[in-house]
């Protein structure tokens, strides 16, 4: 009986120990779009190169197996979703008013070249540079370099997303909006003006329309999608250009981290985010997101923080 029982206590530690420590395999393919990230031989995202002049990131499926951002204006198929504000494109990043331009609306961002598109099978990464474009002569105003890390943490899905932004016009002026500039449109369904359960935390404790405008290190978006409680944490690296970040995070649905709107933010007209850049000179951006199920609570949220600032650190001191 006490051979039998030692048996039964290795076997359910050795489901522990593997069922923790076994990470879902992390693959890439090429396809139209770009390149179709896996875990396990299941989609987790898409990285498109193009959607209607800028490069996005949709679908993105979470833990659960859900879409974790709304489908519009890429499909039109899913049910309940609000048909507004097409310029939100599932994951994105851009600004408006770049020497005048408006690449938060319309303005392009055109992909150059994959400069990376690998994975070990725990991470894939993928780098890309564009070209911000001007609306008239068409020549680049700035170009970025940005690196995207996909992978997981426990159950906990993750995208990291650095960005540096160079200027190649001998002046680029990135104009103070908030319209702007990390973001990310989160499922209808889980929007907070949907009543339905939709809640925005940062890492201060504001909650829904309160963390609009704050400076945080994070925030966490969650509430129902497709009968499941599901949520998304953006954190803002501690080494990002103007850290902590203001929060264009709107209860109906629009989740952006900014760092250029501050007139708006503060609501000061004394005060300016205004950015002018001169030929070369650059900025660095840094982003985490977690893709997860239940609320902001079912994490240690801190934690997390702490340790992606961290690893970041070391890393770039390598």
């Amino acid at each position: 009986m006490k051979k039998l029982l030692m048996l039964c206590l290795m076997f359910g530690f050795c489901l522990i120990f593997f069922g923790f420590t076994n990470a879902a395999e992390v693959s890439l393919k090429e396809i139209d779009e770009g390149y179709e990230i896996d875990l396990d031989g299941k989609l987790f995202a898409n990285y498109w190169t193009d959607y209607h002049g800028t490069p996005i990131v949709w679908p993105i499926i979470g833990p659960s197996g859900v879409a974790m951002t709304r489908a519009y204006p890429m499909s039109t198929d899913a049910d309940g979703e609000k048909f507004d504000h097409p310029h939100h494109r599932s994951l994105w990043f851009t600004h408006d008013g770049v020497n005048g331009n408006r690449h938060w609306m319309r303005s392009i961002i055109a992909h150059q070249e994959f400069v990376k598109a690998e994975s070990d099978g725990k991470t894939a990464t993928i780098v890309t540079k564009n070209d911000w474009l001007d609306d008239k002569s068409g020549d680049p105003v700035c170009k970025d370099i940005r690196t995207l890390v996909f992978g997981t943490i426990g159950d906990v899905r993750y995208i990291d997303f650095n960005i540096e932004i160079i200027a190649e016009q001998e002046t680029v002026v990135f104009a103070d909006t908030k319209e702007g500039s990390f973001g990310i449109r989160v499922p209808t369904s889980m929007d907070v003006d949907m009543r339905k359960g939709g809640t925005i935390i940062n890492a201060e404790g504001k909650k829904d329309g309160e963390a609009w405008a704050k400076r945080s290190g994070w925030v966490d978006y969650s509430g129902p999608v497709e009968g499941k409680t599901v949520g998304i944490t953006v954190m803002n690296h501690s080494d990002s250009f103007r850290y902590p970040t203001y929060w264009h995070v709107r209860t109906y649905g629009l989740f952006a981290a900014n760092p250029f709107g501050v007139r708006d933010f503060e609501g000061d007209k004394a005060k300016s985010g205004e950015l002018t850049l001169k030929h070369g000179e650059s900025i660095t951006l840094k982003y985490r997101v977690l893709f997860h199920d239940g609320d902001a609570a079912s994490l240690d949220l801190p934690k997390l923080f702490e340790e992606y600032c961290a690893v970041k650190q070391q890393e770039d001191k390598k």
